[in-house]
């Protein structure tokens, strides 16, 4: 579905079933109103993703299975005015079609809409086994927070919050209590929401300042010993405990920088996403000349061929605008055809939304460039241009 939703713009024309209450008036002038479905055709002005909480088909855990959740409830709105006839839909009528997962649709572009950033999402969607590869659990004494990560999307599916009083030396009856309950409604909100049987989850990350993450794992493991849960116990060694420092969802993106994590998800594309941007800080830190960001400034270093990994976040192909959606397009295309990297960050993971921040594009160039000096070298060669220009007109004259 999140896939679906980069596909569509404004302007497309989109087909698909929907419901739509019918007026009929009758020769009495009785009204019989009802609801049909039908297939209609919207040229799209709005469209609203409206994602899921549940992990269910996200992550693969089959259904029926002891931790099955519930399926995945993930939407796109499309909204717009009916572009062609219908039986019971006035032309140019405003409709909304709420397409779902194993829903039938039809998208039309304009010339030159389908472009190369629209096909590869088109191709990389029809690869399977595209599931949730991480859940993560983070928390800190009381506060937990569990996320499923997919290459497209971090899913926050609980926020846990239990207040523990604190420790007093004469009695810790209290503190113990209030700790006990946090670990039991912990492991309840675990094995509701996180599908740990699951082939296609890799890891199950443990990230808490302090010592929390280990009172975490061992609560978790004796529990699991206590009520004989196999597929839990089974599931043992794809926990990883990673120290953070704090307690709160963007840690997620230091999290997954954590060597111990690094050296089993090298392979995924969110971690090598978190890892580049990471480079990039550091780079824009230590050798600002190499850091580029900002869509003027990149678009610079890539005609100039400087670019070795380009950083992008999706957000930016969904501009409404179709010349500024060219010109992210052509960038791209650019970078490729002379043997540089692009990583399109996801804006649904909190590396995308850190790239957001900062533009939504950046750029670790092959070789270091003066911005300055660049900037002179454009200005120098645009008013040549219009001096040559001008001269030309007044010969022709």
């Amino acid at each position: 579905m999140w896939h679906l939703y980069n596909l569509i713009q404004e302007g497309d024309k989109v087909r698909a079933a929907g419901i739509r209450r019918v007026q009929n008036v009758s020769a009495t002038g009785s009204v019989d109103s009802k609801r049909i479905r039908l297939h209609l055709t919207l040229a799209v002005a709005r469209l609203t993703w409206s994602p899921s909480a549940a992990p269910g088909a996200e992550s693969g855990t089959a259904v029926g299975a002891p931790n099955a959740a519930p399926a995945a409830t993930a939407t796109v709105e499309v909204s717009g005015r009916v572009a062609e006839q219908n039986p019971y839909v006035k032309l140019g009528a405003f409709h909304t079609l709420e397409v779902e997962a194993n829903k039938d649709v039809r998208i039309e572009k304009e010339a030159g809409g389908w472009d190369s950033i629209a096909l590869g999402r088109v191709e990389e969607s029809c690869v399977p086994g595209r599931g949730a590869e991480v859940a993560a659990i983070v928390c800190g004494e009381g506060t937990a927070t569990f996320c499923l990560l997919s290459e497209h999307m971090t899913v926050v599916l609980q926020r846990l919050d239990v207040p523990i009083p604190r420790k007093i030396s004469t009695t810790s009856s209290a503190h113990e209590k209030g700790l006990a309950r946090f670990y039991q409604s912990l492991y309840a909100s675990f094995l509701r929401h996180v599908p740990y049987s699951s082939p296609s989850l890799r890891a199950i990350v443990i990230a808490s300042p302090g010592w929390v993450r280990d009172g975490v794992f061992d609560f978790i493991i004796s529990e699991a010993s206590r009520t004989s849960n196999k597929p839990l116990l089974a599931a043992r060694n794809k926990f990883i405990k990673v120290h953070v420092n704090s307690p709160h969802v963007h840690s997620l993106v230091e999290a997954l920088k954590s060597p111990e994590i690094a050296s089993q998800m090298k392979e995924t594309k969110f971690a090598r996403e978190g890892m580049m941007l990471d480079r990039f800080f550091k780079m824009l830190a230590s050798d600002e000349m190499r850091a580029w960001y900002g869509p003027d400034h990149v678009a610079l270093a890539a005609d100039r061929g400087a670019i070795g990994t380009l950083l992008i976040s999706d957000e930016l192909f969904r501009a409404s605008d179709a010349t500024q959606r060219k010109k992210f397009v052509t960038i791209v295309e650019d970078v490729k055809q002379k043997g540089g990297e692009v990583l399109i960050f996801s804006s649904m993971h909190e590396s995308g939304q850190q790239l957001n921040q900062l533009t939504g594009i950046a750029a670790i160039l092959t070789f270091p460039l003066d911005i300055e000096v660049v900037e002179t070298e454009e200005r120098e060669a645009k008013e040549e241009e219009e001096r040559r220009r001008a001269e030309e007109n007044g010969t022709a004259e």
